[in-house]
C-alpha cells in the first residue's frame, strides 16, 4: 500500500487508581485545599500507564458500594481488572509506582 500509514487505536491505561471520596455535606464544602492539583500532579508523575479517577460518593454510590471501603477517602490501584492495592487515604505517587514496577517492570513515568 503506498501513502497510508496503519493507525494503532489508542489503548486505555492497563491501571486505574481510584481515589474513592465522602460526599460532599455542604454546598460550599470543598477538597483539602490543594487536592485537586495533587491529583492532577500525581496523574502526569503516572503519566500514561495510569489512569488516575476521583470517584465521589454523592456521584457514583454503586461504585463506592462495589468496593466497600471502611473509609473515606480510600485509594484502590486496579489492574487488568484485578485489584493490586488498597489503603485508607490519599494515593502516594511513589510507592504506586513502586507497585507498578513490581507487577510489570516498567513505572508510569
Amino acid at each position: 500500500m503506498t501513502g497510508f500509514q496503519a493507525v494503532e487505536p489508542e489503548r486505555p491505561p492497563a491501571a486505574v487508581l481510584l481515589v474513592m471520596l465522602p460526599p460532599v455535606r455542604y454546598p460550599l464544602a470543598q477538597p483539602p485545599s490543594g487536592f485537586a492539583a495533587d491529583l492532577a500532579t500525581l496523574q502526569t508523575r503516572l503519566g500514561a500507564a495510569v489512569q488516575v479517577l476521583q470517584i465521589d460518593e454523592a456521584s457514583y454510590p454503586a461504585i463506592l458500594r462495589s468496593f466497600a471501603p471502611t473509609q473515606l477517602p480510600t485509594s484502590v490501584l486496579m489492574h487488568h481488572g484485578v485489584e493490586l492495592w488498597r489503603r485508607p487515604g490519599l494515593p502516594d505517587a511513589a510507592e504506586i509506582d513502586a507497585l507498578l514496577v513490581g507487577k510489570n517492570g516498567q513505572a508510569g513515568a
